[in-house]
């Protein structure tokens, strides 16, 4: 099969990878479409050295597997867990210690003709949602999980930083909440997608310091981390939504002296994402900026990393 493989930080479109084989209680799912996050560009970049198949936001059909989902659309979850260790039993799964992650940790991802999934990790996707929107899924339940993790309750002020894939599905659905939300960010045309769903939109300067409860930081570099640490009043809670390739330099103290809560955030429900999608409660077409075939991925890929582009989809 064709497939884009990552070895030593170098991408290049292979033509002769073997089809995966599933192991027990695994199902084989032929990957119709795949997007490319910011993920995938650390991961290029050396956030993690990883060697193989990249891509974990996708969407396909599943050849081989229980009768149930032979046949049907399905989005993934990308953490494969073992179901034993203490992480597993204590509720804490994506997590686990012995945990493979599609297309980031010892498991071959979506940028490819076929993939295997634990069958325990698959969703079928709605009827009602197209195959464009339930790509999102993966990113979208990311977004979510900031919700799972930190209590917000009405009136709460809430700053997000970054107006790129992630930060704008973060915001869509912060706004479903009944927060006082303002989304920062650098680009006037894609803090308009934002203003045209009636949120209120700005670039750093309109960040006032101290004055927010939450901030979170979606932009993966200093200069947000900073905006997003002098926006919070004393016993603030910072959330962290990207990866960072290299080291991240912060002022501890002020960590200390106002008694912020920093936390880590990354995947999230996946029932909760479709449900949103099905709804039509967030919008994602507009964060397509591009769509390329599977053969010229390194093209993708390329275009991807161009400073401003939001979602690039790989077609299989």
């Amino acid at each position: 099969m064709n497939g884009l493989w990552l070895t030593h930080q170098t991408l290049q479109l292979r033509q002769d990878l073997p089809i995966p084989q599933p192991a027990p209680g695994e199902a084989l799912v032929r990957v119709l479409q795949a997007g490319i996050c910011n993920t995938d560009l650390e991961l290029l970049r050396g956030y993690y050295p990883y060697d193989g198949v990249l891509g974990h936001e996708f969407v396909g059909v599943v050849e081989e597997g229980p009768d149930h989902l032979v046949g049907q659309r399905v989005v993934g979850e990308i953490n494969a867990v073992c179901g034993h260790c203490q992480y597993c039993t204590n509720g804490n799964s994506t997590h686990c210690e012995n945990r493979t992650v599609l297309g980031i940790v010892n498991r071959a991802g979506a940028f490819a003709d076929y993939l295997c999934l634990p069958e325990q990790n698959l969703h079928p996707v709605p009827e009602s949602v197209s195959t464009d929107a339930a790509t999102f899924t993966e990113p979208l339940a990311a977004a979510l999980e900031i919700q799972q993790q930190v209590a917000i309750a009405k009136g709460d002020r809430i700053l997000v930083i970054g107006d790129g894939k992630l930060g704008q599905l973060v915001v869509q659905t912060l706004a479903l909440t009944e927060c006082d939300l303002l989304a920062v960010g650098r680009h006037a045309e894609k803090l308009a997608n934002l203003e045209a769903r009636g949120i209120r939109t700005g670039y750093a300067d309109a960040v006032q310091p101290r004055s927010f409860d939450i901030a979170v930081e979606c932009t993966g570099n200093p200069e947000g981390f900073a905006i997003a640490l002098k926006s919070l009043r004393p016993r603030g809670t910072l959330v962290l939504k990207s990866t960072y390739a290299g080291q991240l330099s912060l002022d501890a103290s002020a960590l200390v002296v106002d008694e912020i809560t920093l936390i880590g955030s990354r995947c999230g429900p996946f029932p909760e994402a479709l449900q949103l999608l099905a709804a039509k409660k967030v919008d994602v077409s507009s964060l397509i900026q591009a769509r390329y075939p599977l053969r010229d991925g390194l093209t993708a890929f390329s275009h991807a990393q161009q400073r401003g582009v939001l979602k690039v989809l790989l077609e299989m």
